[in-house]
């Protein structure tokens, strides 16, 4: 695992900790849940 990729990981779970402790967690997951289906489907478009 890259020193990079490692990173993008730490701060990822960082600010997950962050968004539950402003009482935004719900909008961070749908926004997640959002972006890997619009990946998925991206991804299908130009398989």
């Amino acid at each position: 695992m890259s020193v990079k990729s490692t990173i993008y990981k730490i701060l990822r779970v960082w600010n997950d900790v962050d968004a539950v402790k402003k009482g935004r967690a719900g909008k961070r997951i749908g926004r997640r849940t959002a972006g890997k289906a619009a990946g998925k489907a991206i991804r299908k478009l130009f398989k």
